[in-house]
């Protein structure tokens, strides 16, 4: 009698544990693309931040020292008006 009901119970518990065995794939795809995707966007930052200091380096390269200085000087009053 047993035997029969674990029979007849055994298809379905094979199916529930594929389900479970899916969903839990599923769970960790998702997982790696939303890491895979944090670390697109953080790349593009880092290079968007490299291409600034480097148009900044530039910029400053092409002015004079004066120039420079007056810069420094508008910076930290504009710092210490915060």
């Amino acid at each position: 009698m047993i035997e029969a009901i674990i029979g007849a119970v055994w298809p379905y518990v094979l199916g529930v544990l594929a389900l479970v065995a899916g969903w839990i794939t599923a769970r960790q795809s998702g997982k790696q693309a939303g890491k895979q995707e944090a670390r697109i966007e953080q790349l593009e930052a880092d290079e968007s931040a490299r291409r600034e200091r480097d148009g900044a380096a530039a910029e400053i390269e092409r002015l004079d020292d004066d120039a420079v200085r007056d810069r420094a000087r508008q910076r930290m009053r504009d710092a210490r008006r915060r």
